[in-house]
């Protein structure tokens, strides 16, 4: 029969079926609606923290920011894991610096601790960093099988001095950044090196888990007496190196330019 015939035997058939059409693709609409907002739902302050926490974990290597500026920047080996859980739900991560030939013998070791920003501070995320208590104790910690860690009790115990704190907020659209931020205006108080009297820190965290990290000591003058002038390091996730990138002149530098640069570049631990 034809679709006249339909029509005649049902003739509120053409009108129903345009209503449950229109119903169908209301109905899609909302669903589809409602799933978006769940995609896009704002993340919470424990999120952000956990991003943040996640980006600064691993292993990164200024290799690259090395080759492109030897004058400045040493080739760094950045190691960083999660070390214990506060009871708010704190991160703590210990993280070690060291040169790239000699991941053994790290130069600065620090606890960092990854947390929401305060309610009422205008920020995302605060990573603060500690001193360690029993610090030789702690050397290559991320390297070591986990059943020869201290355990995170231990770890908790020897949290040590506060250091510096810096609040992060969320990059504008455009940049490279995902997070970025640094101490409060006047830095915190250090007196490590140099005739310092304060010291300023600054990070972002980039794409692909890059991290940006400018550390600097001050003078009661303003006259910044350690840390990098040219700019703050860049750390980046590397493949694994051939055998043959361990004899690269950017990891032999002469000895006396090594010591001096050194002492000019980074606070070491005693």
């Amino acid at each position: 029969m034809g679709p006249d015939s339909d029509s005649a035997s049902n003739p509120n058939g053409g009108w129903g079926g345009r209503a449950q059409g229109l119903f169908v693709k209301a109905a899609v609409l909302i669903g589809g609606a409602v799933l978006l907002k769940r995609l896009t739902k704002s993340k919470t302050r424990w999120d952000h923290a956990r991003i943040v926490a996640d980006s600064l974990s691993g292993e990164k290597f200024s290799k690259e920011q090395a080759s492109r500026d030897p004058d400045n920047f040493f080739n760094i080996r950045l190691l960083t894991c999660p070390a214990a859980e506060m009871v708010d739900g704190s991160k703590l991560l210990y993280l070690e610096q060291a040169f790239w030939r000699t991941p053994q013998k790290p130069f600065r070791q620090r606890f960092y601790m990854v947390k929401p920003c305060p309610k009422e501070l205008k920020c995302d995320v605060e990573v603060s960093s500690y001193a360690i208590r029993e610090v030789e104790e702690y050397k290559n910690f991320c390297d070591r099988p986990r059943d020869q860690r201290p355990l995170p009790e231990e770890v908790i115990g020897d949290i040590g001095e506060h250091l510096t704190t810096i609040h992060l907020r969320r990059c504008d659209r455009g940049k490279r950044c995902l997070y970025e931020g640094s101490t409060p205006p006047g830095g915190f108080p250090n007196s490590w090196q140099n005739g310092a009297t304060y010291s300023t820190s600054e990070l972002a965290v980039l794409k692909n888990n890059e991290i940006h990290t400018w550390d600097r000591g001050f003078d009661d003058d303003g006259n910044q007496v350690w840390g990098v002038k040219a700019g703050p390091y860049e750390f980046k996730p590397a493949p694994s190196s051939s055998y043959s990138d361990m004899f690269s002149p950017l990891n032999f530098p002469p000895q006396q330019l090594l010591e001096k640069r050194i002492e000019g570049s980074f606070v070491l631990q005693e």
